[in-house]
């Protein structure tokens, strides 16, 4: 944040070789290179709202939300005061405040409704980082979650209208009733890391044709998005499911928030550790692919 008129005149010293913040700086019009690649890659048309965005994205109020959503980091909401499971997480306002900014200048819908979509994204993705990374996470995952959910078109034709709105909604509530909505994925667990193939999260498959998953995921990065994009092991082999936050009754899934995880940097993000305990899951594709 810039204040008003510090003082750089002390009675023990002058401060003469400071920079001054970099802030209130347009992070497009000021990037040559950026507007180089932009032009090449077919994205010219996109250069005035790339300013308009990237004049927000190096402010000063920006950068003020970046500093205070990592000065003060989520917090898990494993239970309320009556011992109910609640599995939330708390974040700061200036988290939102950013949240809203990423999703709703096009962060995860803009590649699937304009014109060089992909170059636009990729441009506000690089804006956006400049501001404040650890955010860029859960709607990346969002943006990226698209051609996956495609591979049923009817997973597909009830989600991506909520991921194409671009619009924020942090509301802890069924995706049905929200403006906007968030996806998150969860792969990796303890034992394998990124090998998946090493994964034990199993699924079965019920009458209704949906899964019930029983297992533990080791990084979840976006705990409190409406759905994540998961593996378990399906009779027919590791498989991709959608395991959303409420089950379709509108009660809340079975997924349990076990803690979140203490990282060196990004800590306005919550990466998490989940488990399954017999949660609704939809499949995605073939069980096996």
């Amino acid at each position: 944040m810039i204040y008003l008129r510090p003082e750089t005149h002390l009675e023990t010293h002058d401060v003469t070789n400071q920079p001054p913040p970099f802030e209130n700086i347009n992070l497009f019009t000021s990037d040559a290179a950026l507007q180089n690649a932009l032009t090449h890659a077919g994205g010219a048309v996109h250069s005035a709202r790339l300013a308009t965005f990237g004049g927000v994205c190096g402010s000063s109020q920006v950068a003020d939300w970046a500093m205070q959503a990592n000065r003060n980091p989520p917090q898990l909401k494993q239970f309320d005061k009556y011992g109910e499971r609640l599995d939330e997480v708390e974040f700061h306002p200036a988290y939102h405040e950013l949240m809203k900014l990423g999703l709703e200048n096009g962060i995860s819908s803009a590649a699937w409704t304009s014109e060089a979509g992909h170059v636009l994204h990729t441009a506000i993705e690089f804006l956006m980082a400049q501001a404040e990374p650890g955010v860029c996470c859960p709607m990346t995952m969002t943006y990226a979650c698209l051609p996956a959910i495609k591979h049923d078109a009817t997973l597909y034709a009830e989600w991506s209208p909520r991921v194409l709105a671009g619009k924020y909604d942090p509301s802890s509530q069924p995706a049905k009733n929200k403006a906007g909505v968030t996806i998150g994925m969860a792969m990796t667990e303890k034992q394998g890391g990124s090998d998946v193939r090493a994964n034990t999260t199993r699924a079965t498959k019920n009458a209704d044709g949906s899964y019930t998953l029983v297992g533990h995921k080791w990084f979840c990065s976006a705990p409190m998005s409406d759905a994540c994009l998961t593996l378990a092991y399906a009779d027919g082999g590791l498989t991709c499911f959608l395991a959303p936050r409420w089950k379709p009754d509108g009660s809340r899934n079975a997924i349990h928030v076990m803690r979140l995880k203490d990282k060196m940097g990004d800590k306005a993000n919550a990466s998490s550790e989940i488990e399954y305990h017999g949660a609704f899951a939809r499949r995605i594709g073939e069980e096996g692919r």
